[in-house]
């Protein structure tokens, strides 16, 4: 999947982090990067020195103090499901994007990839790696420690689950519809007398998914 921009193009990135991905964008493609936490922003204009890209902190659930109508591409990558309110996101994005603009999404993978709820397993008798998933329907605010290793003193963070169909709704209802989805799985390798078993699973079940959603104009 890859941004394919013209010379007008511009992007808006919605809890753009350190700006990584302005600094894969072509050099003079213009860029907004959008982020709540102060210290990344910072990072971010640090990392990048690109004249044509602009970091503000705002929250991008609420209103931000960007162009209306005006971006070409939108994206929200590996956040959203940090983000309790997935709807509000897409209102932004819809809001910011000019006619026939395309909102591009990566986040774990909503069917396999479950904080707490999804597992690596192995059937010893079949001699099988599998994916076990113990809840999916139900919507989920799952704590997740930042530094495991650390037990009760590590920073908490929440991660937020929906079903697949929930965000094909949101989109929908905030005026897009969906171009393109894949599913990716890790590139990883695994060693060892149980390679096999390890690497087949793991190209059998996705753990990120990416979906490019087109804004709908009368």
């Amino acid at each position: 999947m890859h941004i394919k921009p013209k010379e007008t193009a511009s992007l808006l990135d919605l809890a753009c982090g350190q700006g990584i991905l302005a600094r894969a964008l072509p050099e003079k493609m213009a860029y907004i990067g959008v982020d709540l936490a102060p210290s990344l922003i910072r990072d971010a204009k640090k990392l990048d020195q690109n004249a044509a890209h602009e970091y503000i902190v705002s929250d991008v659930t609420k209103s931000l103090d960007v162009p209306q109508n005006h971006f070409s591409h939108a994206a929200i990558v590996l956040a959203l499901q940090n983000i309790e309110h997935p709807s509000q996101v897409f209102k932004n994005a819809y809001k910011h994007l000019n006619a026939d603009g395309k909102l591009y999404i990566v986040l774990n993978h909503p069917c396999f990839r479950i904080p707490r709820q999804s597992s690596w397993k192995v059937d010893d008798t079949q001699k099988l790696q599998y994916r076990r998933i113990d809840r999916y329907m139900s919507d989920m605010k799952i704590p997740i420690q930042a530094h495991p290793s650390k037990g009760e003193e590590s920073a908490e963070t929440w991660s937020f689950h929906f079903p697949l169909a929930s965000y094909s709704k949101w989109l929908f209802q905030e005026g897009f519809v969906i171009e393109q989805m894949e599913e990716w799985c890790s590139d990883k390798t695994s060693t060892g007398l149980a390679a096999k078993m390890e690497n087949r699973c793991r190209e059998e079940f996705p753990l990120f998914m990416a979906i490019v959603a087109k804004k709908i104009t009368e």
